[in-house]
């Protein structure tokens, strides 16, 4: 599908981390304090916008193996004292919200980010208030692009999976996620870590946050079909 051709949402769900926010140098801060605890290299920013993509509590244990659970608490310490000092949203994000909310469709987070950590964020920024629920890792039974966390966040926007729930994010893992719960795999970006738009494979894409904002306002200024 392009964009155009995409159902009018019935629900908008979103990813957090390099979709609405920009929180990489908290992230990248914790996970190097954890490779120097273990005498490992580190990663540049760049590096770790490029690598990062599932929840810790599956890659940890391949990467620091049977003491994850140190590597866990050391990631987690610094991140907790950095986070919400470097966060800043992603251009263009406050105003795809603001538009999503002018087209009255209830709105929800899938993160991979902890759970506790995605809803402090959220606060800080003045955003709670306007998602349904805020699901991040830990909050399931299993992680995204396992559907069981979209499972958590469609309840509470009372929006049954199908097509006319769009899942917007960034990554190819983010497509997956939303072909896995049934739902319109929406990107934003090039996906350049993800060699490309093609490869994430998704069902509609645009630029950046701007573009999916127009996009968003100009079906809130459309009637919707009868019976909708």
């Amino acid at each position: 599908m392009t964009p155009p051709d995409l159902l009018r949402p019935a629900a908008v769900v979103w990813d957090w981390d390099n979709t609405l926010v920009d929180g990489w140098a908290a992230i990248a801060a914790g996970l190097n304090a954890a490779f120097a605890a273990f005498g490992m290299p580190g990663w540049t920013v760049e590096e770790v916008r490029g690598r990062v993509r599932r929840s810790l509590r599956e890659s940890f244990p391949e990467t620091f193996g049977a003491d994850w659970e140190r590597a866990r608490d050391i990631f987690y310490a610094e991140v907790r004292a950095r986070h919400l000092g470097v966060l800043s949203p992603m251009p263009g994000a406050a105003g795809a919200l603001r538009a999503g909310a002018a087209l009255g469709a209830p709105m929800a987070v899938n993160s991979n980010k902890q759970g506790p950590l995605l809803r402090a964020e959220a606060a800080h920024l003045g955003w709670a208030g306007t998602f349904r629920a805020l699901i991040g890792a830990g909050d399931a039974g299993a992680d995204k692009p396992d559907p069981a966390p979209m499972r958590l966040a469609l309840e509470a926007c009372g929006v049954p999976a199908g097509p006319s729930v769009w899942y917007v994010g960034d990554t190819a893992l983010d497509m997956q996620a939303a072909r896995a719960a049934g739902c319109a795999a929406v990107l934003v970006g090039d996906a350049e870590h993800d060699g490309g738009v093609a490869n994430a494979m998704p069902d509609a894409a645009f630029a950046d946050c701007h573009a999916l904002a127009a996009h968003l306002l100009r079906l809130a200024k459309t009637p919707p079909p009868a019976g909708m």
